[in-house]
C-alpha cells in the first residue's frame, strides 16, 4: 500500500482542486499533513530549506516585474490606441480587422504575457468594432481569444518564466526557442484568417471607406509612430537584450517595466491613482502565483520523499514505454487537464512529477518546456473552464451568446494542436534560433 500512496496523494490533491478548494493551500495542506504523518518533525526542516531556497531564486523576480508591465501598458491605454491603429492600417485588405487583432495580439504577447489583460481590452475595443463592420461572431470571438492567448508562448512569458524554475533550465534558452514557434503560430492563424475570407467573404468583410477617411485624416502617420514604433522598440530592449546576452531575464524584465512606465507618462495617462491600481493588481497576481509555488514545493518534496519519481519511472521501464510514447501519454494529460484547472496548477502539479523523468530519458527539457507552453496555450480556449472565454463573454456584446465563443475558438484549438504535433515532428523548429 505505501509504494500506492504517492498517486493516492497526487489523485486526493487533484480530485478536491476539481471540486473547488483553493489550490495554494490544497497543495500545501495536504502535502505537509501527509508528511507529517511519513516523516514526523524533520520534514518542517525540510520543507523550510525548500521555500527558502524558491525565494533565494533570482529569476522569479521577473514574474511580478512582467505582471507590472503587462498591467501598466493596458490601464495606460497604450494597448487600446494599438489595436486601433492597426486595425485601421490593415483596413484594406479582406478580414484586416482579424489580421490587426492577431498581430496586435501578439504584440501585446511580446510585451505583457498577461492573457486576461489582451483579452479584455481586444474584446472590449475590437468586438464591438467587428460586429458593426460586419464580422460573425463566431470568427470574431475565435480570433480575439486565441489571439488573446498568444502570451503563453510568445516570449517575455510568465509561463516560460515559471516552466524555466519548475523545469531547473534557463528561462533564456526557453525565450530564445519560443521565438520560431510563437511566430510560426502567429503566421498560421493569420493563413487561417486569409482562407477563410476567401471561403466566406460575407463574414470577414472590409473596413468602410469612410471610417478609413476619417482615420487618415486626423494624422495617420504620427499615431503609427505613436501607437506602433515605440511599443515596438520597447520590446526589442527587452527581447534583445536577453537574446544578446546583455541582460538576464529578470534584469529585461526591470528594463521593461520602466519602460512602459515611460511610456505611459508619455501618453499623458500615468498618475498616482493609477500607479496604485497597477501595482495594487501586481500584488495580487503575483501572490496568488507565490503562494501556490509555495504549496507546488512542499508537494514536490513529499512526493519525492515518497519515491513517487521512482516509482513513475519503473512503471514506465516495465510498461516499456519510451520517450516518445511517455511524452504522447503526458501532452495529452495537460491537455485533459486544461480541461478543468488552471495552467499555474498544471505548471507546479504535473510538471514535477514527470521532469525526472524526462531527465532520465535523456529528453532534451528545453524542447519540452516549449512543447508543454503551446499545449497549455490551449487550456485558455477549452471550455468549460478556459479562462479567455470567461473574459471574453464578460466583456462582449449581449447578441453574442456563449455557444458563439465556444464555436469559435473550435478552428484554433485544432490548429494549437496540429502545431503541437509538428512541433514533436520536428524539434528543431524550437532550437533553429539558437
Amino acid at each position: 500500500m505505501i509504494e500506492y500512496l504517492p498517486l493516492i496523494l497526487f489523485g486526493a490533491i487533484f480530485l478536491l482542486i476539481l471540486f473547488g478548494y483553493p489550490v495554494a493551500f490544497t497543495l500545501g495542506g495536504i502535502s505537509v499533513v501527509v508528511g507529517l504523518l511519513v516523516f514526523d518533525m524533520d520534514f518542517f526542516y525540510l520543507l523550510s530549506l525548500r521555500v527558502y531556497g524558491t525565494m533565494q531564486n533570482f529569476v522569479l523576480l521577473a514574474v511580478p516585474l512582467f505582471i507590472f508591465m503587462g498591467i501598466m501598458l493596458e490601464k495606460s491605454g497604450i494597448a487600446e490606441r494599438l489595436l486601433h491603429t492597426m486595425s485601421m492600417l490593415f483596413g484594406n485588405i479582406r478580414g484586416g480587422l482579424a489580421i490587426a487583432v492577431v498581430v496586435v495580439g501578439a504584440m501585446l504577447a511580446a510585451s505583457t504575457g498577461i492573457v486576461g489583460a489582451t483579452v479584455v481590452t481586444m474584446g472590449l475595443i475590437s468586438l464591438p468594432t467587428m460586429l458593426k463592420n460586419g464580422y460573425g461572431p463566431r470568427i470574431s470571438t475565435g480570433v480575439i481569444a486565441s489571439s488573446g492567448t498568444l502570451g503563453q508562448i510568445i516570449p517575455p512569458s510568465v509561463v516560460l518564466v515559471l516552466l524555466g524554475s519548475v523545469l531547473n533550465v534557463s528561462v533564456g534558452d526557453l525565450f530564445l526557442g519560443a521565438v520560431l514557434p510563437g511566430f510560426c503560430l502567429v503566421i498560421i492563424y493569420l493563413l487561417y484568417i486569409i482562407v477563410y475570407g476567401q471561403i466566406y467573404p460575407g463574414r470577414v468583410p472590409k473596413v468602410s471607406k469612410e471610417q478609413l477617411s476619417e482615420f487618415r485624416s486626423k494624422g495617420f502617420t504620427m499615431e503609427v509612430v505613436k501607437s506602433f514604433v515605440f511599443p515596438l522598440i520597447l520590446i526589442l530592449i527587452v527581447l534583445g537584450s536577453i537574446f544578446a546576452g546583455i541582460a538576464s531575464p529578470t534584469e529585461a524584465a526591470g528594463v521593461g517595466a520602466f519602460g512602459a512606465m515611460i511610456l505611459a507618462i508619455a501618453s499623458k495617462k500615468f498618475d498616482l491613482s493609477m500607479l496604485k491600481d497597477v501595482m495594487k493588481e501586481t500584488t495580487m497576481l503575483t501572490s496568488m502565483v507565490f503562494m501556490i509555488l509555495v504549496g507546488a514545493t512542499a508537494f514536490s518534496l513529499v512526493f519525492r520523499g515518497l519515491e513517487g519519481d521512482k516509482f513513475l519511472l519503473n512503471l514506465i521501464q516495465s510498461a516499456n514505454m519510451d520517450a516518445t510514447t511517455f511524452l504522447i501519454v503526458v501532452m495529452i494529460i495537460v491537455f485533459i487537464s486544461g480541461f478543468f484547472i488552471d495552467f499555474i496548477e498544471i505548471v507546479f502539479i504535473i510538471v514535477p512529477v514527470v521532469a525526472p523523468i524526462f531527465v532520465s530519458l535523456g529528453v532534451d527539457l528545453v524542447w519540452i518546456g516549449i512543447l508543454l507552453a503551446v499545449n497549455l496555450q490551449t487550456s485558455f480556449l477549452t471550455p468549460p473552464f478556459g479562462f479567455a472565454l470567461f473574459y471574453l463573454k464578460g466583456v462582449a456584446p449581449p447578441e453574442v451568446k456563449t455557444r458563439h465563443i465556444y464555436q469559435g475558438i473550435v478552428p484554433f484549438v485544432i490548429i494549437q494542436l496540429l502545431f503541437l504535433i509538428l512541433l514533436i515532428v520536428f524539434p528543431g523548429l524550437v532550437n533553429l534560433v539558437g
